[in-house]
């Protein structure tokens, strides 16, 4: 269960990019990037033991360095999800970063910006623990926009209980906003030519966050009793996916954010669950983070030619990210996105994959 490097490409400046494969005694291979700390791949097998891959990816660290990559496998920060118009204010000093998204023709600022943590090449700490790798990635201050120098650590460790765990800490030497995320886009199907809508969702959330027309939340926590963004009891994703309410308008389907109701600063919670009912294959999430991003791949659109020269087309993959709210750091009545010398910063996400 060692992490073994292999050659994966070269950043451009020449520096090589590698790649690294953690097993388990169930056949479950994950393979994970230096390159944005990146979740490259996730092998599975389904209810009669076949093995397939259920992320989108690419098969080079060209790929994922190419502006056509809409953050597949990312580890997306400092800031993950949207800011609105690319500003916020720390401390009576305002910032500003870069607008590098335009939902409904709105600038704002996405996972990071133009070169975030998804598009450096992280340094290997450690990877002397079965199955576990450990990745560092200092960000000096003002790069993308952001105050302070922020240390940043992601590990990727999985278990013999088929439990991936993607856990992130972070350091700063003065006030800045933290908000990473993980964006893999699963489809548990193992064929990605086809559509994740007939994906079985539970998501243990009664209220989420309406957006504007720029899909930026608007301080409201609705409820989701009677509305397509209820999936507290399980049920497909493409049921409701194109009803012509205000939230999927906007979104072309779903890209919102659901507040977790058992959200557990100190711990971890259940978020969610996702099940394919053809394979079998099934995965839950847990997490610490009071928040979740379902998005369903909504502007996929086939000009993508990822893994294998497969061009992803509309809603053949889908997002789960554990996170705090976008656009805290502009939103008081949001969780604060703060973090100032001395504190800790902290997310844990654990998937555990099973077969139904």
């Amino acid at each position: 269960m060692n992490a073994t490097p292999e050659s994966f490409g070269e950043m451009p400046d020449g520096r090589p990019v590698s790649l690294f494969m953690l097993t388990n005694a169930h056949g479950v291979l994950v393979r994970v990037s230096d390159l944005g700390a990146t979740l490259v791949g996730v092998e599975l097998p389904d209810r009669h033991g076949r093995t397939a891959e259920v992320t989108l990816g690419f098969d080079s660290a060209e790929g994922y360095l190419s502006e056509e990559n809409p953050y597949f496998g990312a580890t997306a920060g400092r800031f993950g999800n949207r800011i609105a118009d690319g500003r916020f204010e720390l401390d009576g000093q305002s910032h500003t970063l870069a607008a590098n998204n335009e939902p409904g023709g709105i600038p704002c600022h996405l996972h990071g910006g133009v070169a975030g943590f998804n598009k450096v090449l992280w340094r290997v700490v450690d990877s002397s623990s079965p199955g576990s790798i450990v990745f560092e990635y200092v960000s000096p201050h003002g790069e993308e926009g952001y105050p302070g120098t922020l240390t940043a650590r992601v590990s990727y460790t999985l278990n013999d209980a088929n439990e991936l765990e993607w856990r992130v800490t972070a350091t700063t030497d003065r006030a800045t906003i933290v908000n990473v995320v993980h964006h893999p886009y699963w489809n548990l199907s193992g064929d990605p030519a086809t559509s994740i809508e007939d994906h079985v969702l539970t998501l243990a959330a009664s209220r989420y966050l309406p957006t504007t027309a720029g899909l930026i939340p608007t301080g409201e926590l609705a409820a989701v009793e009677g509305t397509p963004m209820d999936f507290r009891q399980p049920s497909e994703v493409g049921a409701r996916i194109d009803e012509q309410t205000p939230a999927q308008l906007a979104a072309g389907g779903y890209d919102h954010c659901w507040v977790l109701d058992d959200a557990r600063p100190e711990g971890l919670a259940f978020a969610a669950k996702v099940v394919e009912p053809k394979s079998g294959r099934a995965m839950t999430l847990r997490t610490n983070q009071p928040a979740i991003q379902f998005y369903s791949g909504n502007f996929l659109d086939g000009t993508v030619a990822g893994r294998g020269g497969v061009r992803y087309a509309k809603r053949t993959g889908l997002c789960l990210e554990t996170e705090n709210f976008p656009d805290a750091p502009n939103q008081s009545v949001f969780p604060s996105a703060v973090l100032r010398p001395g504190e800790p910063y902290l997310h844990r996400l654990v998937y555990k994959f099973s077969v139904e």
